[in-house]
């Protein structure tokens, strides 16, 4: 099973967000770390040899890295599906 981890941008949308928009997220987040790309994410490229992949949820996008080798999905930034890219 792997553990998910928010990067500090990530925690600080969240952290702007209603309640309960932000819990919303979070569940859909949670279940990452049970199936780390679902069907519904999208491979978007490569960052120093590691997958990136977008997970859309409503209206937001988040984009995150699946570290294999140690079991840790990082949530690198969550964002509106228009800003994400940016």
């Amino acid at each position: 099973m792997f553990e998910a981890h928010l990067s500090q941008s990530a925690q600080e949308f969240l952290d702007k967000l209603d309640e309960f928009t932000s819990d919303r997220i979070k569940k859909r987040l949670k279940n990452l770390e049970e199936t780390p790309i679902p069907s519904d994410s999208k491979f978007i490229g490569r960052e120093n040899n590691e997958k990136i992949f977008r997970y859309r949820i409503g209206k937001f996008r988040a984009l995150y890295k699946v570290k294999e080798s140690v079991k840790i999905i990082l949530i690198a930034k969550i964002e509106k599906r228009s800003k994400v890219y940016d």
